[in-house]
């Protein structure tokens, strides 16, 4: 098993949860977060007052997916938030020892 983290526009986010679906995909966790990359934030005016936004909102989605999924899950990420253009985000990739659904005690892929 692998936990994906993909860091995203969030105008992204419904391409992007479409797309998993396609795959089989059943759940997710999407938080929203700001932040910043090599796009280093961006410039604002406000009542005439120019000012520095340091860090940008994102939306970070977070899936656990059994290994045979992972390069599809990590291709459909990756196509459906692209838009080409600087902070379209970045994929995670970690390994995942354990998982357990509470209600039913399940574990491993049988949990996901």
């Amino acid at each position: 098993m692998k936990f994906v983290m993909a860091i995203i526009k969030p105008f992204k986010l419904d391409e992007v949860r479409e797309a998993l679906g396609t795959l089989g995909i059943q759940g997710m966790t999407v938080t929203e977060v700001k932040g910043f990359g090599r796009q280093k934030g961006q410039t604002e005016v406000y009542r005439g007052a120019e000012y520095v936004v340091n860090f940008l909102p994102k939306v970070k989605i977070e899936l656990a997916v059994p290994d045979a999924l992972v390069a599809q899950v990590v291709e459909a990420i990756q196509a459906a938030a692209q838009t080409g253009k600087i902070g379209d985000g970045k994929i995670f990739v970690f390994a995942l020892n354990e998982s357990v659904r509470i209600r039913t005690g399940e574990r491993g892929d049988e949990a996901l």
